[in-house]
């Protein structure tokens, strides 16, 4: 049986790791560097890092910061935020990411993750979803850092870019972002359910038990944290010693 990965998220802003509620609000939670050799060593299974701003300022992503990851930090790394073209999926893979996430860009046209899938596999293409509730089993994504609406449905847009060639959805409800009131499960199992690629469930937790839900409710292969860890509320031995109590399978040192 596949293992469920626990996936400590960074988000970067300004050459440092911040955590918000709902996508504002940032608190600095240090240094994006360290703090990923840290995760590495404490035995997360991936490291996520998304450069918040990039887009909503217009500007590329953060290649110093993810060589100087790449170079100290063994555990497959991904990287979104301001990524628009297959030549920055380049540049990052060359820098030493191992995954390369697409958000606004491919909302704005998604044959860019088929441009970028064709050319270096779907292994290695995420899409990045966030989405706000619209309505009872209803979701919209939102666009530059939540600042954008667009009238797409969540749901649908998954089906669509999986079938472009994404190898994987990055699924943040905004509405919980931050929140520690647990992922919207509802909408982590419609996409789930909707699409035949693994989907990371993001955005709300708050207790070990959450990322449980994310698994068992929610259908989702992989979960991921940000603040529980970077406060030191739960480590990520503690979370995984948690979720194999509960009967998912997981990796451990």
């Amino acid at each position: 049986m596949l293992k469920t990965r626990l996936i400590p998220c960074l988000d970067v802003a300004d050459g440092r790791v911040v955590k918000g509620v709902n996508f504002v609000g940032l608190r600095d939670a240090g240094d994006p560097v360290e703090a990923a050799r840290a995760y590495d060593a404490a035995g997360a299974d991936e490291i996520c890092f998304l450069d918040i701003h990039a887009t909503h300022e217009n500007r590329g992503t953060m290649f110093d910061m993810v060589r100087r990851t790449a170079e100290q930090c063994f555990v497959p790394l991904t990287v979104g935020g301001g990524v628009r073209t297959k030549d920055d999926v380049r540049a990052l893979l060359l820098a030493g990411a191992d995954k390369v996430s697409f958000n606004s860009a491919a909302v704005a046209n998604p044959d860019v993750i088929r441009e970028a899938a064709d050319q270096f596999g779907s292994q290695c293409i995420v899409c990045a979803i966030d989405a706000k509730s619209v309505a009872p089993g209803k979701w919209e994504i939102f666009t530059h850092g939540g600042r954008r609406e667009t009238g797409i449905d969540a749901v649908e847009f998954a089906r669509l870019v999986t079938a472009k060639g994404a190898g994987e959805i990055l699924l943040t409800s905004m509405d919980r972002d931050g929140t520690k009131s647990g992922f919207n499960l509802e909408m982590t199992r419609a996409i789930s359910d909707a699409v035949d690629v693994p989907v990371i469930a993001s955005g709300g937790v708050g207790t070990l038990d959450h990322l449980v839900d994310g698994v068992t409710k929610g259908g989702a292969s992989a979960v991921l944290a940000a603040s529980i860890f970077h406060f030191g509320e739960y480590s990520v031995q503690e979370a995984k010693q948690h979720m194999i109590a509960n009967g998912i399978p997981m990796r451990l040192q």
